[in-house]
């Protein structure tokens, strides 16, 4: 079966990489997409559907939309869209909304506890589901905004695996938008037709928040120098360890014996001869 279009060739084709650089999936897998309704999580499933009937191992799927609470939330929506192309679902209705409100501090933002609480539903579903991994919808710009995030907010110079085995080791997270773009991912969702549905959080697009004022930073930064997004993401994969500062990856006892080494080589004269 071809493929239905050519931007779905080529997120295909940067997806496929992602899994084979990554090892994301493996013959027999039950995936189990965290579905929110979004554009990124649309373009996962669509993605991963449209590879499952190509690739040269077995997998199958299962959708899975994590309900906060919020009234107007459309999980409607999300259920005929899914129907629709025979995918299987499952709504987990949770009070997520509720026990945020509760728990956040004031003038505190709500998107660190919100992510904590729907993996934490995410892998007590996966459990029951019988999945083997978790797909996740962040992309490119995801990993470079987490970059830029924990380093300008945080002190840590970290960003997100591709793949990620949860510290029971009972679960495998894994992002195969890994090499794909925010803009492709929106273009791709719009071309298939998916409807996108808000979160309906009320901290939901806050331009104040930090993650908000990074994608324009980034922006700013891609109009003026383009390719600097894709330089990024290229410079998680080229870590140059020794050239930083962390003690735990460059030991200071080892840097004085690396010095006291190199001192007692016998240095070479132009000829090639040990120069005493």
């Amino acid at each position: 079966m071809a493929y239905e279009s050519a931007l779905e060739k080529k997120l295909a084709r940067k997806m496929t990489k992602a899994i084979v650089d990554f090892d994301l999936v493996e013959d027999g897998d039950r995936v189990m997409v965290g579905l929110s309704g979004g554009k990124d999580s649309w373009a996962l499933m669509q993605l991963l559907d449209a590879l499952r009937r190509r690739a040269p191992v077995a997998f199958t799927l299962v959708a899975v939309n994590v309900h906060s609470g919020y009234r107007d939330y459309r999980h409607d929506a999300i259920a005929q869209a899914c129907a629709e192309r025979g995918w299987e679902l499952r709504i987990e209705h949770t009070s997520i909304g509720e026990i945020i409100d509760d728990k956040l501090e004031e003038g505190a933002t709500p998107c660190s506890l919100c992510a904590r609480l729907r993996r934490g539903v995410l892998y007590r579903i996966a459990g029951e589901v019988g999945a083997t991994k978790i797909a996740l919808g962040h992309h490119a710009d995801d990993f470079i905004e987490t970059l830029l995030l924990n380093l300008f907010f945080a002190g840590a110079l970290k960003a997100m695996p591709a793949r990620l085995v949860s510290d029971d080791r009972r679960h495998v997270v894994i992002r195969p938008l890994a090499y794909i773009g925010e803009e492709e991912a929106r273009d791709y969702t719009r071309q298939a037709g998916l409807p996108v549905i808000g979160c309906c959080c009320p901290a939901c697009g806050d331009l104040g928040l930090q993650r908000q004022r990074v994608k324009r930073l980034l922006l700013d930064l891609e109009r003026g120098h383009p390719g600097v997004k894709q330089s990024m993401l290229k410079a998680l994969g080229n870590v140059a360890g020794r050239h930083l500062l962390d003690r735990r990856i460059n030991p200071v006892a080892e840097l004085r014996a690396g010095v006291a080494a190199s001192s007692t080589r016998p240095r070479r004269s132009a000829g090639g001869a040990a120069v005493v």
